[in-house]
């Protein structure tokens, strides 16, 4: 069967994303340094903790004991680069108008929900979708309101005489801490869904995110002009 190229990622897109990932990397790992100094986090039932963030073992292996002067240097450092890129990519997304494919639309919730089964393998049916998927949307935007809670509470805990309102907004110091370790882990968890969703999308999808194009079959038409010029966007994700 025929085959074509088809473009789905603009350059920038593609720049911001690579660049965000080894620095997201270096923040989670220069944090980890840093949170091994006070670790005070884990899973609690009951007052009965299941799991602590992190074990000795843990800590041993990877030689992060007494390497909170360098997880500070490198945190405080990198951070920058961390806010610059992310605010590129927020501006660059508006102004494209790159948004329209990433942001929920109405039923997107019942959509992912969908997804995920489908995923799972426990459902056959598998919501229509444009660029992203509904589970997509809803991951991709949450990421960025992660991004910008990440900026807020590590302010409030990197400066909270010079931010002492917004310490104070957050619930103060220690709420500011916990909510800031919570969201990194957030990080965490949805980094491992992204690769593992990735390695299942195989290939075609992997290189569409390095040349820009995937390869489709010819006869098949992008979603937005197969269906009728009065369907809502609430019928499946829109490209762009």
């Amino acid at each position: 069967m025929a085959k074509r190229l088809e473009k789905k990622h603009p350059l920038a897109i593609r720049w911001l994303h690579w660049i965000n990932f080894p620095l997201l990397f270096l923040m989670i790992w220069s944090g980890i340094l840093i949170y091994w100094a006070n670790a005070v986090y884990g899973i609690r039932i009951f007052g009965y903790e299941l799991f602590h963030f992190f074990p000795a073992w843990f800590n041993e292996a990877l030689g992060i004991p007494f390497q909170l002067a360098n997880g500070m240097a490198l945190h405080f450092f990198f951070m920058w680069f961390f806010i610059i890129n992310g605010i590129m990519y927020v501006l660059y997304t508006i102004i494209s108008g790159e948004w329209r494919a990433l942001v929920p639309v109405p039923g997107s919730f019942k959509r992912a929900m969908q997804v995920t089964l489908f995923d799972l393998h426990l459902s056959k049916y598998h919501p229509p979708q444009g660029k992203y998927n509904d589970a997509q949307r809803i991951a991709y935007t949450g990421v960025i309101f992660m991004g910008l809670g990440s900026l807020l509470t590590g302010l409030a805990i990197y400066k909270p005489t010079s931010f002492a309102w917004l310490t104070w907004a957050l619930g103060g110091y220690e709420w500011a801490r916990w909510e800031h370790f919570w969201l990194t882990m957030a990080y965490l968890g949805f980094f491992v869904v992204h690769v593992g969703q990735v390695v299942l999308a195989g290939w075609n999808n992997f290189r569409s995110m390095i040349t820009g194009y995937e390869v489709v079959k010819a006869d098949t038409m992008p979603i937005e002009k197969t269906k009728p010029e009065h369907m809502s966007p609430e019928a499946g994700g829109v490209r762009a």
